[in-house]
């Protein structure tokens, strides 16, 4: 079986890709208590002018699976990227085709674009105490935690920090 295919996001996956992240965020219970969150996942034109917005879909269906947000330092999506690092944010599969390796792809094309802009690392934040799943996927890919870096943009939302280092060499 063919895995999921990735491609950068036209205009006409905006909506779905803001339905999409929404609604993928709730199912994980991200949302809760969150006060105008939604809207900022919802706004898919504003993080596409400031970073590579990516979906995964079926490559046979065309469906969209997931999407993630893949940006530089200094841009306005960036949170945690460093000079020469780059940062994904706002990584979310459709909660009905989880498991079926859209997130997996997704980070692997943020490593390879990272890699392609010669960037020694790749950073995301990841919420404390939710999404196991993502967490375990991380893991896998090589991320490690760095505590240092771990912050918090409103009380009672604790991000966690993770790094891959990226080889250079090549």
């Amino acid at each position: 079986m063919t895995g999921p295919l990735v491609r950068p996001a036209g205009p006409a996956d905006f909506a779905a890709v803001a339905r999409l992240t929404v609604a993928a965020y709730e199912a994980d219970g991200q949302l809760k208590g969150e006060t105008g969150y939604a809207e900022v996942l919802a706004d898919v034109v504003g993080r596409a002018a400031h970073g590579d917005v990516l979906v995964a879909v079926d490559p046979v269906t065309g469906r969209l699976l997931g999407s993630v947000t893949f940006v530089l330092p200094g841009s306005r999506y960036a949170e945690l990227c460093g000079p020469g690092e780059a940062e994904f944010r706002m990584l979310a599969v459709d909660p009905a085709a989880q498991s079926r390796g859209a997130g997996a792809a997704l980070v692997d094309a943020c490593v390879a674009r990272a890699n392609e802009l010669g960037c020694t690392a790749l950073t995301i934040c990841v919420r404390a105490g939710h999404a196991e799943p993502a967490h375990r996927l991380y893991r896998r890919r090589g991320f490690v935690r760095v505590p240092a870096r771990d912050w918090s943009p409103l009380p009672g939302v604790d991000l966690l920090a993770l790094r891959l280092p990226l080889d250079t060499t090549h």
